[in-house]
């Protein structure tokens, strides 16, 4: 073999070496990040489902009081109506 080809063996070499060791290096930061993905999206989902049973538990509430004020303020609404009748009378 030539002296040429020896060094561009050499260099062909040295530059495999910096590639394999950055694709390892990078191999291990994308572990890294998706076990933190992993983690962010199991807690956001546990977030949620609480959230979604606190709403449920408020909506449950929430919604007799809602109805009981509307029938509230057509009671008062009719009481006024019949109050107004009867000084009319």
């Amino acid at each position: 073999m030539s002296s040429a080809a020896e060094i561009l063996v050499i260099i062909l070499s040295v530059f495999l070496a910096i590639f394999l060791a950055l694709a390892i290096t990078l191999t291990i930061y994308l572990i890294v990040l998706t076990k933190q993905i992993r983690r962010v999206t199991k807690s956001a989902e546990r977030t949620v489902g609480h959230i979604e049973s606190t709403v449920s538990g408020i909506s449950k509430v929430t919604s007799p009081l809602f109805v009981a004020e509307i029938i509230g303020r057509y009671i008062k609404k009719f009481k006024k109506s019949a109050s107004k009748s009867k000084k009319g009378e």
